[in-house]
């Protein structure tokens, strides 16, 4: 029988699942289709690195490995849902809550001093940061805004804060001594074997990485931040934020830059409240308190800690007399500074150009912001950005064009956060990259603090990204930009070898060009504002904030997005859209029964999985479920059925309800399939006539607290419980 894999992942997307998850497997059986589930939620990954700690009916299977051995494969059909990339805070809850349930888990060593620690931190770094992604994308990325959501949006054009010519708002970056101005790139010539290497200014060799494996034809990357620069960058940015009376906000990648971002989040945190780390910074060390971990943590530790009242008197003085926040959470005091993998880049830098350029004060007021993005590699797109807007005004939904993306992550290329080669150097010195003769590709002289950092892209990855631009340019006869700048050490490798492959292509008739990724921002808005169309050709790093920054501006959010990844040997890896807000919507659910995630990502994931399924399986039925779906999803759209925002309206229960309901009906209505027409004929007659009922079913629950037995791991009945609670449309489902 086909199979569609289905992830269990996290937070608002694994309730959703609940609810979700019975109708995909009851109409997928109808056309041969068994869906299965994989474990590869953050809580999962966890438990399957100690198998030696628990209990056999504890014991999961590292299903991650798994799903990476499947996407090498043709037959791979995996639907992947957005899961926690976990910062350090988010990995120490995880530990907590499933210690609090029974797990023999030991707790996070924050600096492993014996050979046991160590190993362990080796188990948990295995889980942190972006560690899903890497391992499931055998292929490079196809991103877009499906047409039925471009034109709801166009009809339905979502609010857009009205910008002004006056407005203050600026990105702040360093531009010299930075990640971007540091780097060197080399291609190699042949197989080899890496190590990368500190020698200290007394000679010492330390290896801090052996036995990296490389391809003939592989972009090898390395580089620094210089700590030093660093602090006397954000020394300025502190004072410049309260000289002009704007809100100060750092905007980085504490997820999936898992190493150095943190460390930069650090170095944040102790500028903007530099007295109190003069003061009291050792105090803090020796009470394992670190910057790096967030205002917030350091917070909730000073409780336990000699004289903390009067260190938290320091920090709120800090807070009083330093340069106004940008807050994620006003009413209840969280701040820009208060927990890394809150202000996400990709996500928070969208919202706030949408926003008038503005964020939220203390007092849940909008501000103009000074934008904080210290590596200077891309924060000239988001300027660029600001710039367009100040001098035309917002973006209208009603009218502007698309920005579909091509990205390349195929094969862990460009994975700067890679936690195995990212270091905190520990002594000033030189850090080398050898090759296996012990010839040295490339070096840096660093200081203690700095940041350096390695990264690889395959040949057959960049090969396979240029194939899939000029498809996707013949496809939608779709201009195509590669944000790709000759003056920065990697891009300009990748740019001789995206002339060089564009050649084993016919690109007659098609329009690509390669621009600086600030131009390409500039040339792509003027292009939008017109209502046209432009594909960006990005590295991984860019997929990510285009297909987040674009999305927002065009559809208000980047969870409506299709996105497909055709794997390199065949399969399939479908995603369902970005996980930004999920927590606050588990919050809510637990607070009040009522969940606000919109499902729409896994229905476009859906059809497009059962669509490749078809092609692969020769199988008529699937190919007749996908276009369905894509017609019931379009109707949800035009009937407005998507999650309301308060008590009272149908949330993401309702939601699914109603697609099934739509699905159904269309799946009646087809002409291809007697038999199948009649099968669900009965099933859209039933939802019809019962429509109320179920309805008023899914509403009966809100307005008081759902138990769901855990956050990074709920109880399975409990969450079934809390996401199923009609008992009409569930006997409904079952009866197909």
């Amino acid at each position: 029988m086909a199979k569609i894999i289905y992830t269990h992942t996290d937070e608002a997307p694994l309730l959703a699942t609940y609810s979700f998850l019975p109708i995909i497997a009851a109409y997928a059986k109808t056309a041969g289709v068994d869906v299965e589930t994989r474990d590869i939620s953050l809580a999962g990954r966890v438990i399957a690195q100690f198998p030696d700690r628990l209990t056999d009916e504890q014991r999961l299977d590292d299903a991650l490995a798994e799903l990476g051995e499947l996407a090498t494969r043709p037959e791979a059909n995996i639907i992947k849902l957005p899961n926690i990339s976990a910062s350090i805070p988010q990995l120490k809850a995880t530990i907590a809550e499933l210690q609090s349930q029974g797990y023999d888990l030991p707790d996070y060593p924050e600096n492993p001093q014996t050979d046991e620690e160590r190993e362990t931190r080796a188990r948990y770094d295995k889980v942190k940061g972006s560690a899903v992604n890497p391992v499931l994308r055998e292929g490079n990325s196809d991103r877009r805004a499906p047409a039925s959501v471009k034109n709801y949006a166009k009809a339905h054009p979502h609010s857009m804060g009205a910008w002004s010519s006056d407005s203050r708002t600026s990105v702040a970056t360093m531009g010299h001594d930075d990640f971007r101005s540091n780097e060197k790139s080399v291609v190699l010539e042949g197989d080899d074997t890496l190590s990368i290497v500190h020698v200290g200014s007394d000679g010492q060799e330390t290896v801090l990485k052996e036995g990296l494996e490389v391809l003939e034809g592989e972009v090898v990357d390395a580089t620094f931040m210089s700590a030093a620069h660093l602090d006397e960058f954000l020394e300025q940015q502190v004072a410049k934020a309260k000289a002009d009376g704007v809100l100060f906000s750092a905007h980085l990648k504490a997820t999936m830059m898992k190493v150095s971002d943190p460390i930069i989040f650090g170095h944040v945190v102790r500028a903007y409240f530099a007295d109190v780390f003069a003061q009291y910074g050792e105090q803090l060390a020796a009470a394992g308190l670190s910057a790096n971990d967030g205002l917030g943590a350091i917070l909730s530790g000073l409780d336990k800690v000699d004289g903390g009242a009067e260190i938290k008197a320091a920090f709120e003085k800090g807070l009083a007399e330093g340069p106004s926040l940008a807050m994620v959470d006003s009413d209840r005091g969280i701040t820009n500074l208060h927990v890394p993998s809150d202000v996400i880049i990709d996500a928070s830098m969208p919202a706030m150009i949408r926003t008038s350029g503005q964020m939220w004060n203390a007092e849940g007021k909008q501000q103009d912001t000074l934008a904080v993005i210290p590596d200077s590699s891309y924060a000239g797109v988001y300027q660029a950005a600001i710039d367009d807007c100040r001098t035309h005004g917002a973006l209208d939904p009603a009218t502007m064009g698309s920005v579909p993306n091509v990205g390349l992550m195929a094969k862990a290329a460009e994975e700067y956060g890679s936690h195995d080669k990212t270091f905190e150097i520990p002594a000033a010195g030189t850090v080398e990259v050898r090759n296996g003769a012990g010839d040295v590709l490339m070096s840096h002289d660093v200081e203690a603090g700095d940041i350096w950092r390695a990264c690889q892209t395959k040949d057959a990855s960049i090969r396979d990204w240029v194939k899939l631009a000029v498809t996707r340019a013949r496809a939608s006869e779709t201009p195509a930009v590669f944000w790709l700048d000759e003056t920065r050490a990697h891009d300009a490798n990748l740019i001789a070898l995206v002339q060089k492959y564009l050649a084993d292509h016919d690109t007659d008739g098609l329009e690509l060009s390669i621009m600086a990724p600030a131009a390409a921002t500039t040339y792509s808005l003027e292009r939008i504002r017109r209502g046209e169309d432009t594909i960006s050709v990005t590295g991984n790093v860019l997929r990510d904030y285009n297909t987040d920054l674009f999305p927002i501006l065009e559809l208000g959010t980047s969870a409506k997005m299709l996105s497909i990844v055709p794997l390199m040997n065949g399969g399939g890896l479908f995603e369902t859209g970005a996980g930004g807000s999920a927590p606050k919507h588990v919050q809510q659910l637990v607070k009040e029964d009522y969940l606000r995630w919109d499902s729409l990502g896994e229905f476009f994931a859906l059809a497009a999985s059962l669509e490749h399924l078809a092609g692969y399986d020769d199988n008529a039925r699937a190919r007749i479920l996908g276009d369905t779906l894509d017609k019931a999803t379009e109707t949800f759209l035009n009937e407005d059925r998507s999650p309301g925002r308060k008590l009272g309206t149908i949330d993401n229960r309702g939601s699914h309800f109603y697609l099934a309901l739509y699905w159904a009906e269309e799946l009646a209505a087809q002409t291809d399939d007697a038999d199948l027409a009649a099968a669900f004929a009965s099933l859209a007659g039933t939802l019809r006539d019962n429509e109320q009922t179920i309805v008023d079913e899914l509403l009966a629950v809100q307005g008081k607290p759902a138990d769901i037995g855990g956050y990074f791991r709920p109880d399975p009945e409990k969450a079934a419980a809390v996401m199923r609670p009609s008992a009409t449309f569930n006997d409904a489902i079952a009866s197909l």
